[in-house]
């Protein structure tokens, strides 16, 4: 059986986009798959936490992989700090990774763009800590949204450097992206990810949101000026990130949806 691992970061309570991108597909690969799914809590000590919140989002976050339907007997699920061999694997791989790759991290070029200086090291080089992540399992797959691609091609960087140098240690994992769904926009703001750390609620859906916020919400979302429904993500992302949600929530496809709502 092919081995599939990948995980959340519960920096904030789960949202809608995380459920699409990662909890749903989760709950499927379970099916057919040795799936493994960490709840990546060292990646939260890149920026400060207050301790407690972040304990309440530990246990949240556990709930809602459980309550979406992953299921212990099938897949295995841990917290990444009880397995301190994570930060010892991170370390070793850093000494094989280049401060060239590490500047090229878009999530790093995007902090040092909007002009941020207080980045920690561990914010700096979390991705050589993703790597190990990875690695210490042995993953055939390693399913991830579109932003989160960057970080699996590195790992594989980091595992052929080193296979070259020490022989045969880390099997070479693939990304697996979803063809739908694999990134979820904000209802405020249709040209950026629908994120649990954005500072207006009204574009994020969380998953424990009360339904009839949940509904309202959706009901305010920015749609376009153009007076027709199509899915057309460039000039139409409004209207296309809506389509999405609902043919990933409904099972039905965008062309479906398109026309039924055209008509």
């Amino acid at each position: 059986m092919k081995r599939m691992l990948s995980g959340i970061k519960p920096s904030g309570q789960l949202t809608l986009g995380n459920y699409i991108g990662a909890l749903k597909e989760f709950v499927k690969y379970q099916e057919d798959y040795d799936m493994i799914v960490f709840i990546a809590n060292l990646h939260c000590l890149t920026v400060y936490q207050d301790p407690e919140e972040l304990r309440t989002n530990l246990r949240d976050t556990i709930a809602l992989y459980l309550a979406c339907g992953l299921d212990p007997k099938r897949s295995t699920i841990f917290m990444q700090s009880d397995v301190m061999e994570h930060a010892q694997l991170g370390f070793i791989l850093s000494c094989n990774t280049y401060l060239g790759e590490l500047n090229r991290m878009t999530q790093y070029k995007d902090k040092i763009a909007k002009g941020e200086s207080a980045l920690t090291a561990g914010f700096y080089s979390y991705p050589t800590l993703m790597a190990s992540d990875i690695l210490m399992y042995d993953p055939d797959f390693v399913p991830v949204g579109e932003d989160q691609k960057q970080h699996v091609e590195l790992t594989r960087d980091i595992a052929e450097r080193f296979n070259n140098k020490y022989g045969e240690t880390f099997k070479v994992p693939a990304p697996l992206i979803p063809k739908i769904g694999a990134r979820i926009m904000s209802l405020s703001d249709p040209t950026k990810k629908m994120s649990k750390s954005e500072e207006s609620n009204k574009g994020c859906i969380y998953l424990l949101d009360d339904p009839k916020v949940a509904s309202k919400k959706i009901m305010s979302a920015v749609t376009d000026m153009v007076n027709q429904i199509n899915y057309d993500p460039e000039n139409q992302p409004g209207v296309s990130n809506l389509l999405t949600i609902l043919s990933t929530l409904s099972g039905r496809s965008i062309e479906n949806l398109v026309n039924e709502f055209e008509g």
